[in-house]
């Protein structure tokens, strides 16, 4: 909807890591036609192999910058509607703030979109990553041996996994807290749209925030109402 809203033809992906959700996003954005929504994967560190195999699966749709991009300050030359999946909460309130801050001076619509929660059952969920990493390591491609063996002897990847699914829930905004970042933007002409979301029967919530420029109709309606 709010693509729809903002007339964006390119999502412009912030923090991409490996590329997250979006070979199956970008299938949903352009069901039923052949001229779709762009989407441009960027990283402040790009995984440039990650990302390469990522455009290779979407057949070219899902492209990506190889060039470092801060989300705080992003290129001019990189308009489009922004988003960033599962990464928000690697930032400190003044580089979340400076991220929203810098969309809106842009005039660019942003969603962001977090898997994490700051609750006891998406942290007791976390106890869980380290039997998932043991189980599906071998099936990991490109298959390395170096993998294998800080896996299971001794096994740090499970402890990584461990300690960095808990510090993620624990730094991840809640919905207050995200719309406190937001706050010196009322009166900027922009809709913020924040809230938790289930996502399928998982106990755990998807919390986002979305903000888009309003049109200058409904500005022009506003002011003279």
């Amino acid at each position: 909807e709010a693509l729809a809203r903002t007339k964006a033809e390119r999502v412009v992906d912030l923090g991409s890591g490996a590329g997250g959700p979006w070979l199956r996003l970008h299938a949903q954005l352009n069901e039923g036609g052949e001229d779709g929504v762009e989407v441009l994967l960027t990283d402040k560190y790009p995984n440039l192999n990650a990302l390469r195999r990522m455009q290779r699966a979407s057949g070219n749709r899902i492209r990506f910058n190889p060039d470092p991009v801060d989300a705080t300050r992003t290129p001019p030359e990189l308009s489009g509607f922004r988003t960033l999946f599962a990464s928000f909460h690697h930032f400190r309130p003044d580089e979340a703030r400076a991220i929203l801050r810098d969309a809106v001076r842009r005039r660019q619509g942003i969603g962001v979109f977090e898997m994490t929660h700051r609750g006891p059952v998406a942290i007791l969920l976390m106890g869980l990553a380290p039997f998932m990493v043991l189980l599906f390591t071998p099936f990991v491609r490109p298959f390395r041996w170096s993998r294998l063996l800080w896996t299971y002897l001794p096994p740090l990847f499970p402890v990584v996994a461990l300690f960095d699914g808990v510090v993620s829930c624990l730094r991840t905004y809640s919905p207050s807290e995200l719309a406190q970042l937001t706050e010196e933007f009322s009166g900027s002409g922009y809709t913020w749209e924040i809230g938790e979301e289930r996502s399928g029967p998982g106990p755990v919530p998807v919390t986002y925030l979305i903000g888009y420029p309003e049109s200058e109709s409904s500005v022009e309606e506003g002011r003279g109402g």
